[in-house]
């Protein structure tokens, strides 16, 4: 099996009889004198093998491993020095070295184990690729799950797919309505034509109605140019409107009649504008519940709710998270161009265990931190977020009952502990302290949340 290999050797007389012992099997090496040159080389050239002393001027063997592991390099090492010692074998494999050998080890030894270690690289390739392959046989293009809640999503996302229904998509934050939406856009016919989402929360009546409607120059102040808006943009195609139960209810009889007539009139028009959109909404909150609080048009609520998807919370479905944390390691891994991460039986157990306020997102998001802090290649529990581990946060530190926190210390807590629950959606976190998005930011800056 042939190479590109980059001898990283400070000993001129060792890097020559090295290179041409290597040479002479077939491979193609590339010398570098120290390890800042070698990660100069590395940045500008792909390398199947790094072959590295640990002793050298400028940069060491060390130094270059850890440089590596930062910036997620892919080409495997092996480490060569006359200094071996226990210590730093195991420092080097921690580091993602590959293999460990002396300088007196012979040329048939050194090339047996460059052969191993491509052997193992390419295995490990392969695994990615299949690994793949089968995520994808357990899923629904970017959805995941196979449990019969998911099952029964997969159904209805094929049949709406088809036609140009409305279809109104309800669930917690985190559970995957704008995934949802783009896969019945992506695998219906107008998946050829735009998909246009908008968050309608957190945002003034005003400029609200110019994202969805447009507005004509001059029709407010800082108005200096025509916007169309979101539902001319999205013409001839799909219109996501993410967090509709936060439209002004001042503003839902215009929103009704775009629905109703396909229609829009941009601030400071006097004339109607058509529009060939199909619309997908979707909320967090339970909108038959907003209606009868008086809060959303009973009217416009019949008009989005023509085909309703009920997506379910992740600790509804525990059986799909396993498939859930393959494919956000295998998402990860191909991100980060490192060999893929596997999960201990013990912490696979803990997320399974746990109940996920804030879903499959709140789920990637402690895959990805696990994934970017675990130093070996398998995921331990100590790699998991506190709260998944059932540890006490450190943003809600055990309090004696006697000692009673300031105003501003009550706060903190408080907007810490929304933003738990929400799993970071900081819509959720607003709406949970039934404040404004602004002011959850200017909370946020404050408190260093």
């Amino acid at each position: 099996m042939q190479a590109r290999i980059l001898l990283v050797e400070d000993e001129v007389n060792m890097a020559r009889t090295l290179a041409k012992n290597l040479e002479r099997a077939g491979h193609a090496v590339e010398h570098a004198p120290h390890g800042e040159a070698a990660l100069a080389r590395l940045g500008e050239a792909s390398f199947d093998v790094v072959l590295t002393d640990l002793k050298m001027p400028v940069m060491d063997g060390m130094a270059l491993l850890r440089a590596m592991h930062e910036r997620r390099l892919p080409p495997a090492v092996v480490v060569l020095t006359g200094y071996g010692t226990i210590e730093s074998a195991v420092e080097a494999m921690k580091l993602g070295a590959a293999d460990y050998l002396i300088k007196d080890a012979g040329p048939q030894e050194i090339l047996f184990t460059i052969e191993r270690v491509l052997k193992l690289d390419a295995l490990k390739r392969e695994n990615v690729r299949l690994r793949g392959e089968i995520g994808r046989l357990h899923g629904f293009g970017e959805l995941i799950g196979e449990g019969a809640p998911m099952k029964g999503i997969y159904r209805v996302i094929n049949t709406v797919a088809g036609n140009k229904s409305t279809v109104l998509v309800s669930g917690e934050s985190g559970t995957g309505k704008e995934l949802v939406a783009r896969t019945i856009h992506e695998r219906g016919a107008l998946a050829a034509h735009p998909f246009v989402a908008i968050n309608c929360a957190g945002l003034s009546e005003t400029l609200l109605d110019s994202q969805l409607f447009g507005h004509r120059r001059g029709a407010f102040t800082g108005a200096v140019h025509d916007h169309d808006g979101v539902f001319r943009a999205a013409e001839g195609g799909t219109l996501f409107l993410d967090e509709v139960a936060e439209i002004p209810l001042s503003l839902q009889a215009k929103f009704l009649r775009a629905v109703e007539q396909r229609e829009v009139t941009p601030l400071g028009a006097s004339l109607p504008v058509a529009v060939d959109v199909r619309l997908i909404a979707a909320s967090n909150r339970d909108l038959e519940g907003e209606v009868r609080a008086g809060r959303f048009r009973q009217d416009l609520y019949y008009r989005l709710n023509v085909v309703h998807l009920a997506l379910p919370p992740l600790r509804a479905r525990p059986e799909d998270i396993p498939l859930l944390v393959e494919h956000f390691l295998q998402r990860f891994s191909r991100e980060y161009q490192v060999a893929p991460k596997r999960l201990a039986a013990e912490a696979m157990e803990r997320l399974r265990a746990y109940a996920w306020p804030g879903n499959v997102r709140e789920l990637q998001n402690a895959i990805e931190r696990a994934f970017a802090l675990a130093v070996a290649d398998t995921i331990t529990l100590d790699d998991l977020p506190a709260a998944v581990r059932g540890l006490p946060s450190p943003d809600a530190p055990a309090v004696d009952p006697s000692d009673v926190p300031t105003l501003e210390e009550a706060e903190r807590r408080l907007f810490a502990a929304a933003l738990r629950k929400s799993g970071g959606n900081k819509n959720e976190a607003a709406r949970l302290l039934g404040i404004d998005r602004q002011r959850l930011y200017r909370k946020i800056e404050k408190y260093g949340l």
